[in-house]
């Protein structure tokens, strides 16, 4: 394994704190509130050294995406050690999802806006392929246990569907979710949603049970098994989520 010189590091944890102010600043202000003058006041680091790790503001921004997908699938790939059947795997990355909104929620919020903001086009041909390699590596973690499922004859799935469509129905649903909640969290509880995590975990059961996906909801104690995987796989995540 090798070892990272002195100047390696520097570079490294300056990396990191152009990085955590700039999706600070970009969560706090907008994408308009986001520049290279006021990063560079923020950082007292100058707009050229700036410019010697990020291209660009988008490859800038691109960047705060690209380690947020990091972030996710890391825990997702915890989330898919857990001891069960796949659909209590599945509500693992689930909880896993969750977990991650609520530790980073700038993380969240800045991914929101990079893909609201359509930046893919201007960021360099190296932060995108960044990008797109992390998020197949996010849908593949979360395919691959709707393919066990197959694979056991929890899940059998008809002719008009693939596993990959299944992936896309769950991430639309806790994506959408978690962006209403950032986003409308005061209309949530006017209308007296005040718990809307649960919500959606509840309305990805109800979506598996509609595919068929055994153990089906009604013949499982899917509340057991929550509290084993925060207790089991993500004991101290959900200590500090205050959600243990």
């Amino acid at each position: 394994m090798s070892t990272l010189t002195r100047k390696q590091r520097e570079i490294r944890e300056r990396e990191q704190l152009i990085l955590d102010i700039s999706r600070r600043m970009l969560v706090e202000q907008g994408y308009a509130g986001l520049s290279m003058d006021r990063l560079a006041d923020q950082t007292e680091y100058s707009k050229g050294v700036i410019y010697q790790h990020f291209a660009s503001k988008e490859d800038l921004v691109m960047a705060l995406a690209v380690q947020s997908a990091e972030a996710r699938t890391q825990l997702f790939e915890r989330a898919t050690k857990f001891e069960g059947r796949p659909r209590e795997r599945m509500l693992a990355i689930g909880v896993a999802g969750e977990l991650f909104i609520r530790l980073h929620p700038y993380h969240a919020q800045s991914e929101q806006i990079v893909k609201m903001a359509g930046l893919d086009e201007r960021a360099t041909p190296e932060r995108r392929s960044a990008m797109l390699s992390q998020e197949g590596c996010c849908f593949g973690v979360v395919k691959s246990v709707v393919d066990d499922a197959v694979q056991v004859g929890d899940l059998q799935l008809p002719a008009s569907l693939t596993t990959a469509d299944i992936v896309l129905a769950l991430w639309a649903l806790n994506f959408g979710g978690q962006a209403i909640i950032h986003t409308d969290r005061d209309l949530l509880v006017k209308f007296g949603i005040t718990m809307p995590y649960n919500t959606i975990r509840m309305h990805c059961q109800t979506l598996l049970d509609g595919y068929g996906w055994r153990p089906l909801f009604t013949e499982w104690d899917y509340e057991a098994t929550y509290r084993r995987i925060l207790r089991d796989l993500f004991a101290e995540e959900s200590l500090a989520a205050g959600m243990a």
